[in-house]
């Protein structure tokens, strides 16, 4: 498993939102003040502060999230027949996730920033068990699901690369 150095500092959600040009650093200092007196989430303030759409909170959430987590590479990328069967086919398609491996009662799955959020939301509402997320990139990642979950014709749709 390899870390990235840019998994070794933490960047903050407001951060993101800057970067993104979607607040500026008094509107972050806002949600601050109001964070620190009620106690809210972040990006529950930024949507009803400024206006930010859920969904634009849960993409500066993803990236956020992706930097702090581990980074596979291929070689890396060797699931346990537990993990591959906590998954079908269809659903490793559609929602873009790798099993990597179910240790201790907490699946492993590889996705890509990008697909995180679809991930997410898979993991959630099906899963129904501990998931710790690792990142990958989509090269990686499509590989691996052709590998691991193979479909009929999906070197059409993927440009019949290897």
């Amino acid at each position: 498993m390899t870390v990235q150095p840019e998994a070794m500092a933490t960047v903050r959600l407001g951060s993101i939102l800057v970067q993104r040009g979607l607040l500026n650093e008094d509107q972050v200092k806002r949600v601050l003040c109001a964070q620190n007196r009620t106690g809210e989430p972040f990006g529950l303030l930024c949507e009803r502060l400024f206006g930010l759409s859920p969904a634009t909170i849960e993409s500066a959430w993803a990236q956020q999230y992706a930097g702090l987590v581990d980074t596979l590479e291929r070689s890396d990328l060797c699931p346990s027949m537990e993990a591959l069967a906590m998954v079908t086919r269809r659903q490793a398609w559609q929602f873009r996730v790798m099993p990597v491996s179910w240790d201790d009662g907490e699946l492993t799955l590889a996705t890509t920033p990008n697909d995180l959020c679809r991930a997410l939301r898979f993991a959630t509402n099906v899963i129904g068990r501990p998931v710790y997320f690792v990142m990958t990139t989509s090269r990686t990642l499509d590989a691996a699901l052709r590998e691991y979950y193979p479909l009929p014709g999906i070197d059409i749709f993927s440009g019949g690369s290897n």
